[in-house]
């Protein structure tokens, strides 16, 4: 996505949404956060997603991770459609939805950040916004970015996967191979010699043996 880098700063913006005028870096304060975009209101791929997304609210709260939606309508179209979404996930009339949703009528945030999608366009031909991952540090800089077209809806036990190797790899000299899940075993990565390795990971290191001779593949239990 043109503009930001993994490693980036994540711009900074003042927005208004469904819980009211939110400046980003501020609403983040020192936590991790998630921001999703969506191509637009009253959406069925778009209405499933943000439903389940609320679902696992609790999950992304214990990981310290804020969360955001994107959608280009305006705050009083979420606001009617939030009871939409509330319907699909069969939640009581009153129940709030548990993360704000930025309104973004005139794409400025979606051409800043790099999220339209120019096959897709509304009935005036304005082009919609694909459905982006961004999650954002407590150093407010760009962890991770994934791009889906707005034909296809994010799986978010996933992204809850992604963010606890993120998190476990900012804390520990480690890095998760394939299909990791918390508990695993992890990896010691090339940069941690043999003699650091036996201090940091006092459980034990577990190399396996390979045709070529290198010793890179190197296991450990996740510290």
């Amino acid at each position: 996505m043109p503009g930001i880098l993994l490693g980036d700063i994540f711009p900074n913006f003042e927005a208004e949404t469904t819980v009211g005028t939110i400046n980003l870096h501020d609403f983040l304060g020192d936590q991790w956060g998630i921001l999703f975009s969506h191509p637009r209101d009253y959406t069925p791929v778009c209405t499933t997603e943000l439903g389940r997304a609320a679902k696992l609210s609790e999950e992304f709260h214990k990981r310290g991770v804020k969360m955001m939606a994107l959608s280009v309508d305006r705050v009083d179209d979420h606001h009617a459609w939030i009871k939409d979404i509330i319907a699909y996930n069969k939640e009581d009339p009153g129940y709030t939805l548990p993360y704000p949703i930025i309104a973004d009528p005139n794409r400025d945030l979606a051409l800043a950040l790099g999220m339209l999608d120019p096959d897709m366009k509304d009935e005036a031909g304005m082009p919609l916004t694909a459905r982006c991952v961004f999650i954002i540090g407590p150093d407010k800089r760009l962890k991770l970015s994934i791009l889906y077209p707005a034909s296809t809806g994010r799986n978010f036990t996933e992204i809850l996967r992604v963010i606890d190797s993120l998190q476990l790899t900012a804390r520990k000299q480690v890095a998760t191979p394939v299909d990791w899940k918390p508990g695993d075993h992890v990896m010691v990565p090339p940069s941690v010699s043999e003699e650091d390795a036996k201090d940091l990971f006092p459980a034990g290191v577990c190399t396996q043996n390979l045709p070529s001779g290198k010793n890179y593949l190197r296991y450990t239990p996740q510290p």
